[in-house]
This record gives C-alpha cells, sequence and structure tokens, in this order.
C-alpha cells in the first residue's frame, strides 16, 4: 500500500495568514471589518496554473479543488487547468444537492475524456445549513446523507453504460444512462463523522477521507467505517485532509506556525469559534474540540497543530516540524491504514515545494511512495537556507 500524496487549489485565494478580515470590538460590540492583510492573493488563473505546474512537476498525484459559495467553481477551473498540465489529476469537490445525478454522471464522462482520465471526485454533502441555503437547499442533516446516498446510487448505476430506473425518496429516474461511461470510472472521495455519514461512505465510497485528528482518533474511525463497509460486502480505501509547515529545522517549522497566529486577535479568534460552532458538521464540531478555541494547547499530539482550526472551518490541523518528523507523522498514518494524504499549506505554492522538496524524499527514501508518480523535473540544488523555498534558485511567486 503506497502512499499517494495530494495538494490543495485554494480556489478561494491564497496568502501568508489565515484571514482575510480582522474582528474589532468598538464600544463592546464586535464587528467584522474587512482590510487588506499583507499578501493576499486573488485566485486568477495564472496564479492557480502556476500551483498546479508546481505540483505536477513536485511529484503530487493530484490537486483537491474545494466547492462554496467563497470559491470558485471546481468543474470549470480544474477543467481549464487540465489544458496546462500533462499528468495531474484534479479532485473534484461537489454537493449532490445542487445537481441532477444524472447530468453530474454525464459531466464526469465527458471531463474524463477530455482530461484522460485524471478526474477524482469529492462528495461534499454539505455541514452548513446557512451555505446549503444560499445553494437553495432545504434539507437537514441527516436529509441530506440519505439524500447523497441516492445520488451515488444512480451515479454509479449509469456508469454501467445501460439505462436505469430508479425510484427514490429524493430522486426518481427512467431510463437513466450515459451513453458514453467514464474511462476509467473517476474514484469517489467521501467525507463524514455522523452516524447519517458512515452507512452511505461505506456503500459508495472508494476513499473515506477524514480531517486531521490525532492518530488514536482516526484509527477508530478507519475501524469504524471498514466495518460499516464489510457489512455491505465491499473494501473502502482511507485518506487524510492535513495542512503541512515543514522546515530544515522543527525550531523554523515552529516559528513559521506561530507567524501564523500573529495577525489573529482574541476578536477574530471568537468571532470564529462563534461561527463555526453554528456548524451542523459533526466532524466540524470533532475538530472544534481539539483544541476549544485555546492558544495555549495547539500541539494536540506530537507535530500535530490545531492552530489553523482557530479561525477556518474544514481542515483545522498541520503538521508541524522538520522534514523527517512530518514524514514520521504520514508513516504513523499510513500505519494505520491511510492511503490517501491530502495536504496544504500558507502560501499553498511555496509550501508545495516546501514538502515536495523536504518531505518527499523523505517519504521516498523509506519506500512509501509510488514509483510512478515521481518528480518530472531533473534534481535542484539544495537550499541556501534563505526565506524562499529553493532559496538558490530564482522564482517569480
Amino acid at each position: 500500500m503506497s502512499v499517494h500524496l495530494h495538494w490543495f487549489l485554494p480556489t478561494g485565494g491564497d496568502g501568508r495568514t489565515l484571514v482575510d478580515r480582522h474582528t474589532y470590538t468598538d464600544g463592546g460590540i464586535r464587528r467584522d471589518r474587512i482590510t487588506p492583510v499583507s499578501g493576499v492573493r486573488a485566485p486568477d488563473i495564472e496564479y492557480l496554473a502556476q500551483i498546479a505546474k508546481a505540483t505536477e512537476q513536485l511529484g503530487f498525484e493530484a490537486v483537491l479543488t474545494p466547492t462554496g459559495t467563497w470559491c470558485e467553481d471546481a468543474w470549470l477551473t480544474t477543467m481549464a487547468l487540465t489544458q496546462v498540465t500533462e499528468r495531474l489529476k484534479f479532485l473534484v469537490a461537489f454537493r449532490p444537492g445542487v445537481i441532477s445525478p444524472v447530468l453530474a454522471a454525464q459531466m464526469a464522462a465527458t471531463y474524463q475524456r477530455i482530461a484522460r482520465g485524471r478526474l477524482l471526485l469529492n462528495v461534499v454533502t454539505g455541514g452548513d445549513p446557512t451555505e446549503q441555503k444560499r445553494f437553495g437547499d432545504p434539507l437537514d442533516h441527516d436529509r441530506r446523507y440519505a439524500r447523497t446516498d441516492e445520488f451515488l446510487q444512480v451515479v454509479r448505476g449509469v456508469w454501467s453504460g445501460r439505462p436505469i430506473d430508479f425510484e427514490g425518496v429524493h430522486y426518481q429516474v427512467e431510463g437513466g444512462l450515459t451513453a458514453l461511461p467514464p474511462d476509467p470510472l473517476p474514484q469517489i472521495f467521501f467525507g463524514g463523522s455522523s452516524g447519517a455519514a458512515g452507512p452511505v461512505a461505506a456503500r459508495n465510497a472508494d476513499v473515506y477521507l477524514t480531517w486531521g485528528e490525532p492518530p488514536a482518533q482516526v484509527k477508530e474511525k478507519i475501524d469504524w467505517i471498514r466495518g460499516l463497509a464489510e457489512q455491505e460486502g465491499r473494501t473502502v480505501r482511507f485518506g487524510i485532509r492535513l495542512h503541512t509547515l515543514s522546515r530544515d529545522s522543527a525550531k523554523e517549522a515552529w516559528a513559521a506556525a506561530g507567524r501564523l497566529l500573529d495577525d489573529l486577535g482574541p476578536d477574530t479568534v471568537a468571532a470564529a469559534q462563534q461561527a463555526l460552532g453554528k456548524s451542523e458538521s459533526v466532524g466540524q464540531q470533532r475538530m472544534l474540540a481539539l483544541h476549544g478555541g485555546a492558544r495555549d494547547k495547539l500541539e494536540i499530539a506530537p507535530n500535530l497543530w490545531a492552530g489553523v482550526g482557530l479561525v477556518r472551518g474544514g481542515a483545522g490541523t498541520a503538521l508541524v516540524g522538520s522534514h523527517g518528523e512530518v514524514a514520521d507523522r504520514i508513516e504513523e498514518y499510513h500505519a494505520l491504514g491511510i492511503e490517501h494524504f491530502v495536504l496544504s499549506g500558507y502560501p499553498h505554492l511555496e509550501e508545495a515545494y516546501w514538502f515536495g522538496e523536504g518531505v518527499r524524499p523523505e517519504l521516498a527514501a523509506r519506500g512509501l511512495l509510488d514509483a510512478g508518480f515521481s518528480p518530472v523535473t531533473a534534481a535542484v540544488a539544495p537550499r541556501s537556507g534563505a526565506g524562499l523555498p529553493g532559496g538558490s534558485r530564482t522564482r517569480q511567486w
């Protein structure tokens, strides 16, 4: 079982900070104030192409794109990027409740042909009721997962190449088909920590994706989903979503983590925690419970730092340390059964190089990587130790 390394495409913007707005107190009233933060980068196609090309050259297998009202559309953005990359795969996130399952199956088939087999799918049921309503989705948490279950049954059915009929609570399909099914069928990545999500993953997912929790908690999730899948007569593989912050020494890495917190005043953290606390996502509540909003208890396991989750939803933890230490933690998760590591860092271009040139060789030396996804560029000169990764080389970010 090899380690599969993936990166993240920041289609909602990128930068050297965790926030693009500050919260301040005015007469005891908390307010949001949007201010220009140094280093913020718009998600224009040129910058996203830089990240895609860099990750391909560094040997990452795929990039994940998010879904939501706060970011660019994942289907359209990544389709454009297939034209400037050669082998990089795209893990396209989308919400099943806002699109017909037959249309989604057809879109995936077309995408797979144009991209020459480089599509992966990340099915996001949705945990924020406010955002779901922005999409016109009124269903509650458990009914959203029940609808996702039906959605994926229809998608897999029409990919068979034969017309299917489906009669469910949420979908009724007569003669549904995809005339030319995708080849190969895209792997389906799916996550969810609730009791409603587990059976959906067991019946439909190829890869169950969890956010980065301490190893003991990750093992509990793996055992849970694996047991449910066995009851369905299926085998599910596993992945984890983490940020990374690796440097030539642990001291440098932890100093960089500290700098990410420099812009976060107590009002900003409190406002973010209050907003995130309203989420219906069980996974999000588990992320919040890792730190409880406290800035002095953020290393929740060796090299596992929960600082990102103070102000950002979704994946809230990062692997922080020297390249060897980060590789150790990846190896530890891999020993539990994790194959797919979906990683990110701020900013995403620079951190891709830190990881790709620092941690990836460590993993390769341990025999953990698939040789089919080695870097496509020649070896580069070692870092000079200057601020940017690859310090002796000239790059324009």
